[in-house]
């Protein structure tokens, strides 16, 4: 903690450490002005489920769209060809192309959020995952990321539509909006998140299944979230 800053500890001190808080409660606090930054914090939310990755069934991942998006602007590319190529441009694709794509992104270049491919085209995806994959923006299935419907896909993921999975914990960590947001935007965006967390409990899973979650902005503590 003694590496913390000043407003930092200044924050934990006035928090009851042992409180879980309503999603409302929550939201109230991170809005409250001594807890602002001098930018437009993040706002997060961290899960940790009572799953065992090292399962394939158990591993939990997706996309969600949250009702109220993110407030971030997303960089979509798009591995596409021909009419595809044009309605993926259309919907507000950054990058767009096939092979020269992914040339371009074997070259170095990495400068997006999301990447999604038509499966036509994987052939030159395909070949990206050691750069990809790491980072978390490899095309897949489960994800959404590797559809027929390219241009959808890109404005729904600029539209506010997020990724998630498991870490090898067995923890998602996502941002569900900004700070200046309003309360509700917020509650929103937190509760049918969790919700739909709740929803995928994989049938192999015995236990607890959703252990905890709690909610932070970028430059302040956790609070802990009442479990129902």
């Amino acid at each position: 903690m003694s590496k913390r800053s000043k407003r930092y500890r200044s924050m934990v001190e006035t928090l009851d450490k042992e409180k879980a808080y309503t999603v409302e409660e929550a939201v109230e606090i991170l809005k409250s002005h001594k807890f602002h930054a001098k930018f437009d914090e993040t706002v997060e939310v961290a899960i940790t489920l009572g799953v065992d990755t090292k399962q394939a069934e158990q591993q939990v991942r997706g996309t969600f769209s949250l009702p109220h998006g993110t407030g971030k602007t997303v960089r979509v590319i798009a591995f596409a060809e021909g009419p595809e190529a044009e309605a993926a441009r259309n919907a507000g694709a950054v990058e767009v192309g096939g092979e020269d794509l992914a040339k371009k992104i074997e070259g170095g270049w990495t400068d997006f959020d999301v990447a999604v491919a038509h499966p036509s085209t994987m052939r030159y995806v395909g070949k990206l995952g050691k750069i990809l994959g790491p980072q978390g923006k490899m095309p897949s299935p489960k994800s959404g990321t590797i559809t027929a419907d390219v241009a959808k896909a890109v404005a729904e993921f600029k539209g506010g539509k997020i990724e998630f999975r498991t870490n090898t914990q067995g923890n998602i960590h996502v941002p569900v909006g900004k700070i200046s947001f309003e309360k509700k935007a917020l509650v929103d965006n937190i509760t049918s998140f969790i919700e739909h967390v709740k929803n995928l409990r994989p049938s192999s899973v015995k236990g607890i299944y959703f252990r905890k979650a709690c909610v932070s902005s970028t430059m302040g503590p956790g609070l802990k979230l009442v479990n129902n």
